[in-house]
């Protein structure tokens, strides 16, 4: 409601002079309060540089928002973070603008000032509108136009409602039209040309929404609209900032023209066309010149006039790679035109010369889509995060105003107000206190959850390198070292030179492999197989050639297979431990190793064969081998944790039957971690 029709009616209402006199000290300032500062003054003005000078622009409000720091005033600066907004989205900064617009509303939770709490409604809409975020840009525009309203800012109104007419096209055709007549309204109040003409566009946005389904009575009245438009526009140039918009002006006329009965008017088209192609090559507004050379290339193109077709849009394609930018949707839209001339033309040399520069940045401009897509998705994601953080904050600070105007409104009426104002004041600071005490035992806790889950991670760390410890020298075991040098050491001293080298480089290598497998969480089958072969060719070193062994994969098995590191060696020493070395020495020993891969358990099945004296009669020898234990043990342990993720890991020791001779099988589930 305007404040002289409110001081009307409560003059009527209430008789006493002094109370009267009390609202008109309390209307005057609120309205004081509203008015635009000396501050925001410079800040408009440095914003009306944006065009002309985006360095000064940019200066001029860095400028302002130091003063408004300054002097302390919030409102001022939520103001200046605003338009420093807003002028980072001229400039393409999306960081710039996310930053400045974040600022802005997160401040305006601190203040009840209409115009400061409109402004950062204005920038965060700007900011969603501009990240495609289109339900949220409605909202927050809507709230920011309500406010503007309240404080009479006409302008701001016009070009927030045209904004809003835009967002809601082409879906809700009724929406479209209501803000765009509002706009109308609001410029008409404001009066300045550049409101006018944001709003005349919005309007005209309407009028060609459905143009495909007018009449011509319809379409003569849109052209009159325009060209009333055009001549608004081209009587007050000089006091329009936004250059651009009167380029749009003649681009929205020519368009029309082109979709006006036939035949088309070519003066008019052409001549609108022309006057926007000044307009951006004066004041160097790409987007207009684009425009302006497309539209001209497609008429000429309907005409059947290819060659000048051709030429305006190879003179597009060079403007734009004059640039010190690439807009590849441009190229792409260019190169794709020219294919169809060159297709019209039956020019097929050229058409294969277009279509690859098309693909080309077609391409790049796909890419450059899914990049921004992306990229808005993560603003959006982190200005959602931001704006409900700020959300709970004004809700705090606006119970807290509420608290104080509930207080100052009793005291001032009766005494017992006051004592009302004190309990009620007091059984909140207990609410709160106990909110505070009650948050605090929470990040106490969270705390202590935090020192308990690092505890957790440094005990299972421990416990890993505990078990590579042990897993190491479950792998290397001192006796079989000392053997396996004492063998070779004999050989050298027989000057058996050649074997002697050769089974220092497998000893060698052999160390090297279990040093580095112990620390890998995973190996591929091939790698395992190679140490396998390196660990049974030193033990047969060691019992002097007393066994053989085969290694063999079925077809069915990936050799490229990742799993866990040194699990069927321990299996391979205790066959030649307890199985093999106690045999007769007339019985040549036999290790056979066959894999096969379960593809529906994921699992990579190892079967261990060997014909040496079998589990009963190793029993009976009470061997007293604590490696063999402790690589079992180690080995047991490490697929008994496997078993949480795959619950078939695990292995099968037993007697071979009787058809087959003495000797022990260990069927071995190994998870395949690939």
């Amino acid at each position: 409601m305007h404040v002289n029709s409110t001081l009307f009616i409560l003059k009527n209402s209430f008789q006493k002079p002094f109370f009267f006199l009390l609202l008109l000290i309390f209307f005057t300032a609120f309205a004081k309060a509203q008015q635009a500062s000396s501050i925001e003054k410079l800040v408009v003005y440095g914003y009306s540089k944006r065009f002309s000078d985006s360095a000064v622009c940019k200066k001029m409000q860095l400028q302002a928002l130091e003063l408004a720091k300054k002097k302390n005033n919030i409102d001022d600066q939520v103001i200046c973070y605003a338009y420093l907004a807003l002028t980072q989205r001229k400039l393409l900064h999306l960081k710039g603008f996310t930053r400045y617009a974040d600022s802005a509303f997160s401040l305006s939770s601190k203040t009840n000032n209409i115009r400061a709490k409109a402004y950062a409604s204005l920038a965060m809409g700007s900011l969603k509108s501009y990240i495609d975020d289109k339900s949220h840009a409605i909202d927050y525009l809507l709230t920011s136009y309500k406010l503007f309203a309240k404080v009479q800012a006409h302008d701001q109104c016009a070009k927030i409602a045209s904004d809003i007419s835009y967002l809601f096209s082409p879906g809700s055709p009724d929406k479209v039209e209501k803000y765009a007549r509002e706009a109308l309204f609001h410029a008409s109040k404001a009066g300045d040309p550049e409101s006018i003409l944001y709003a005349r566009l919005a309007f005209g946005g309407h009028l060609t929404d459905n143009l495909e389904t007018w009449s011509q009575d319809e379409w003569r009245n849109a052209v009159l609209f325009f060209d009333e438009t055009v001549a608004l526009t081209e009587r007050n140039s000089s006091n329009i900032i936004s250059k651009s918009n009167i380029g749009i002006a003649y681009i929205n006329l020519a368009d029309l023209y082109s979709k006006g009965p036939k035949p088309i008017d070519e003066k008019s088209l052409l001549k609108n066309l022309e006057k926007a192609t000044v307009i951006a090559q004066k004041y160097d507004v790409r987007i207009i010149y684009r425009s302006a050379i497309g539209l001209q290339g497609f008429y000429y193109t309907e005409k059947g006039d290819y060659a000048k077709a051709e030429g305006l849009f190879n003179e597009g394609i060079k403007y734009q790679k004059k640039l010190p930018y690439t807009d590849n949707y441009l190229l792409a839209t260019f190169y794709n035109s020219l294919k169809n001339v060159a297709a019209k033309r039956k020019d097929f040399e050229a058409y294969h010369r277009y279509d690859t520069a098309f693909v080309k940045y077609n391409q790049l401009k796909y890419n450059e889509s899914t990049q921004s897509l992306l990229q808005n998705a993560d603003v959006r994601y982190e200005s959602t995060k931001k704006i409900e953080r700020i959300k709970q904050l004004e809700l705090e600070n606006e119970l807290v105003q509420k608290n104080k105007l509930l207080g100052y409104g009793i005291a001032g009426v009766l005494l017992i107000g006051l004592v009302f104002m004190f309990r009620s004041y007091h059984y909140r600071q207990r609410y709160y206190q106990n909110r505070e005490d009650f948050l605090k035992q929470e990040q106490a806790n969270s705390e202590l959850k935090m020192q308990l889950m690092e505890k957790e991670t440094i005990e299972n760390l421990a416990a890993r390198l505990s078990m590579e410890r042990r897993l190491l020298r479950s792998q290397m075991d001192p006796h079989f070292i000392f053997n396996a040098l004492g063998n070779i050491q004999s050989m050298i001293l027989q000057k058996e030179t050649v074997p002697a080298v050769s089974y220092l480089n497998k000893f060698a290598k052999l160390t090297r492999q279990v040093l580095e497998q112990s620390r890998k969480e995973t190996i591929s089958l091939d790698e395992e197989i190679n140490t396998l072969k390196n660990y049974i060719e030193l033990q047969q070193l060691r019992l002097n050639n007393g066994f053989e062994y085969v290694i063999e994969c079925d077809e069915t098995v990936e050799t490229d297979v990742l799993i866990p590191p040194l699990l069927i060696q321990p299996f391979i020493e205790n066959a030649v431990e307890h199985g093999l070395k106690p045999q007769v020495k007339e019985i040549k020993g036999l290790i056979e190793i066959y894999f096969t891969q379960d593809f529906e358990e994921r699992n990579l099945v190892c079967t261990i064969k060997d014909n040496g004296i079998g589990l009963a009669a190793s029993r009976k020898l009470k061997l007293k081998d604590n490696h063999e234990s402790l690589s079992t043990k180690i080995t047991n342990e490490r697929l008994n944790k496997m078993q949480q993720d795959n619950p078939n890991a695990g292995f099968e020791v037993r007697e071979r039957d009787a058809h087959e001779g003495p000797g022990c099988i260990v069927i071995l589930n190994i998870p395949i971690l690939q």
